[in-house]
């Protein structure tokens, strides 16, 4: 698979945001992405339907939703409406593989996330109902944070699960990406890399351009 890039806003500046997506746009990112946080399952909040439906009214790039929310099926079919690609997160208390089934039933790309702490193993059974796998290599709520490298294993395990299943489903990582985690991530499996604030700078278009070459 192609590497894709799937920036983060939250590391954005809001008031220059629409700028930055147009700039984005023409860099060639291939996702948008949108982490959705509640207070609740992570110690931070976000934002929610309203602001994602009016980036989806002025951008082309399709839409990575990533839930950080308590009981996400909750509200699946609002966020169905306004994303393209559509994950929560296995820890978050839910029927995960009726979750799945129903963002795929919504017309959504479905994604399963985990934590750092949670093995790779535990979700081997519910890959068929995926079409794209996040493995956070942060603890999920705050930007900045330093890449874990542990996340390196956790991608290489499932990345064979996957093959050895026959599947073909996106491996997506988050979490302290830049120039230089970003090549080791690609090396393990990786294909959809999350960036933030390696990619809101002055130097956008180039640090996306070295993101899509590896």
């Amino acid at each position: 698979m192609a590497i894709k890039i799937s920036p983060s806003i939250l590391s954005a500046d809001y008031l220059t945001l629409a700028d930055d997506i147009k700039r984005l746009e023409a860099a060639g990112c291939d996702m948008l992405h949108l982490d959705v946080m509640d207070g609740i399952f992570v110690p931070n909040i976000s934002f929610g339907v309203p602001v994602i439906k009016s980036i989806k009214a002025h951008s082309n790039i399709p839409l990575d939703v990533h839930l950080m929310i308590d009981r996400p099926h909750r509200y699946i079919k609002e966020f169905a409406e306004v994303s393209d690609w559509l994950g929560f997160h296995f820890e978050a208390g839910s029927d995960n593989a009726e979750l799945l089934k129903e963002i795929r039933k919504l017309g959504c790309k479905s994604c399963l996330t985990i934590k750092p702490c949670t093995a790779p193993e535990e979700i081997f059974d519910l890959l068929p109902l995926c079409d794209m796998v996040l493995v956070m290599s942060v603890e999920p709520g705050f930007g900045g944070q330093k890449f874990m490298p542990q996340s390196l294993d956790k991608l290489s395990a499932l990345r064979d699960e996957i093959k050895r299943q026959g599947l073909n489903v996106e491996l997506e990582i988050d979490g302290g990406i830049n120039g230089e985690t970003a090549p080791l991530a690609v090396k393990a499996g990786a294909t959809v890399l999350v960036a933030g604030s390696y990619v809101f700078s002055d130097e956008m278009t180039d640090r996306v351009k070295l993101l899509k070459s590896l």
